[in-house]
């Protein structure tokens, strides 16, 4: 072991790396954590175990850390519409809404930002907008909540509490400090490539009809035959596009704070219905296997020229809420509402998400808010589920329970099983085999235009300047430069930090 690198456990509970001190990390019953970065996984390509305790514990925690508050995608916008399909997709799924061309399926979207509360300002946020579909199926809702970037900032759902709590107000202060998020975003590589998608002018819209959303996760479709095919899904907005810059940004700012709310209230209102396509990429798990990164890392796109988009399907929204907080605030959107033909895949993130989206909703609006109007299914609901805070389930006399003898029983259905998983793995704390942190960064810098291109270095200068701690700079810059040479040069030189220093700092990376 070199001496630089020794790590001293002292009785105390503390490591020392170096000048640091750090205390050993515990849970909120103070037994120590091995592990915060990676899930437990089956294997470093199986699903996450639900008996990951550390893992559940950390997101029943973070769920109830705002009352009533959404602790995320606080601030937003909802409008009812429809979704009708292009074609039947049975050789791929056996989702009962898109098994036949013209298929009309109701739904309901919401729009949002991420990081900001309620009442606060939409224009000019560089922050992620909320995308979420629910659609009111005749075999259940689906619910596919996605954002207006194709990728995260982070690959695992155990980092997702540390990565907001960096996002959000301090603690002390109770004020988004560009310190704190970026000396979180610096120690994670795996952002890379979200923040500069998130620095392009993409990153601050305008409104919400005027740009594009996507799933960002992979799932599996499965057909009645058990086949299972890949999907990633994509929103294009057949509005067009229409983002703030570095030049517009402070006067779109003064003129209407709120522009994405006024903005789908007044085009609805005048008739002015938007619309958007949905499309998928088609994967095999044989193609998968063949790709050089991890697909299910969501931190990277699937390459199109490699998985073209198929176009499915496209929804219009036509309706504003009647009442804003019965519609819009309490619509309760989750990945883990999910029907027959359509299961999750292995995607860390995605599978922390299947159990916190529901428990936060359990926590915020109450036990039963499938049963509100804006959440209630429109197929029959048969459980035997009861009670819990206003509770209006059909009672079922003596029978609360299954199976039973009961003459009118309800029971499973072999034919809706998941498809099966082979995993043949063991339980690991890893991370993912192939990260690859920086090369489709570097491919979606190159890929700008020379005008877009300007304005990411511009925006990302903007607000790197802000932060007090050098090191951090230095370290994000370098991540940069690891992606794309003339990319890092530039934002180093537009804060005044001696490249040769990022050129060392990379080289470490």
């Amino acid at each position: 072991m070199k001496t630089k690198l020794a790590v001293v456990l002292l009785f105390s509970g503390s490591l020392v790396y170096g000048q640091q001190q750090t205390k050993t990390l515990t849970t909120n019953a103070g037994a120590p954590v091995a592990d915060n970065q990676d899930s437990l996984t089956t294997g470093n390509d199986g699903p996450v175990l639900l008996q990951d305790l550390h893992l559940i514990d950390k997101l029943q925690t973070f769920d109830r850390e705002r009352i009533p508050e959404r602790v995320v995608h606080a601030r937003g916008v909802g409008a009812h519409g429809f979704f009708v399909s292009y074609g039947d997709e049975s050789q791929y799924t056996k989702a009962d809404f898109l098994n036949a061309k013209d298929k009309q399926t109701p739904v309901f979207v919401r729009f949002s930002t991420v990081m900001n509360p309620t009442g606060s300002a939409e224009t000019g946020t560089r922050d992620p907008r909320g995308f979420a579909v629910k659609f009111y199926t005749q075999q259940g809702n689906y619910d596919i909540v996605g954002i207006n970037q194709p990728v995260f900032f982070i690959r695992d759902a155990i980092k997702f509490p540390d990565f907001v709590h960096a996002m959000k107000p301090s603690p002390v202060t109770n004020r988004q400090d560009q310190t704190r998020q970026w000396d979180f975003l610096s120690l994670e590589k795996e952002s890379t490539n979200m923040m500069t998608y998130m620095y392009l002018d993409s990153g601050t819209p305008l409104n919400n009809r005027q740009m594009d959303g996507w799933g960002v996760h992979a799932f599996r479709w499965v057909n009645a035959q058990g086949k299972v095919v890949y999907v990633k899904y994509k929103w294009t907005s057949m509005q067009g596009y229409l983002n703030t810059n570095p030049r517009t940004l402070a006067a779109a700012l003064l003129k209407d704070p709120q522009e994405a709310t006024d903005d789908l209230y007044r085009e609805i209102g005048k008739g002015n219905f938007p619309s958007w396509e949905l499309s998928v990429q088609i994967a095999t798990p044989e193609q998968l296997a063949k790709l050089d990164f991890d697909p299910f890392d969501d931190t990277k796109i699937w390459p199109e020229s490699i998985f073209p988009q198929t176009k499915i399907g496209k929804m219009t929204l036509n309706k504003m809420p009647d009442n804003y907080f019965q519609d819009t605030e309490q619509a309760a959107f989750a990945p883990g509402n999910l029907v027959p033909g359509i299961e999750p895949s292995p995607d860390r993130m995605l599978q922390g998400r299947l159990f916190s989206y529901l428990d936060t909703q359990r926590y915020r609006i109450g036990p039963n808010f499938q049963q509100l109007p804006i959440n209630r299914p429109i197929s029959p609901v048969n459980s035997y589920n009861q009670n819990g805070h206003m509770d209006t389930r059909e009672t079922h006399g003596d029978y609360n329970y299954q199976p039973n003898r009961a003459q009118n029983t309800m029971g499973e259905n072999p034919a809706f099983d998941y498809s099966p998983v082979e995993l043949g793995a063991t339980t690991v704390h890893q991370p993912i085999r192939i990260k690859d942190e920086y090369r489709q960064a570097g491919e979606l810098y190159r890929s700008a235009s020379k005008a877009d291109q300007d304005d990411l270095i511009a925006n990302l200068v903007h607000d790197l300047s802000q932060v007090t701690n050098p090191d951090i700079t230095l370290e994000m810059v370098s991540h940069f430069y690891k992606a794309d040479k003339q990319y890092g040069t530039r934002v180093a030189e537009g804060l005044h930090i001696d490249v040769q220093q990022v050129v060392e700092r990379a080289a470490k990376l």
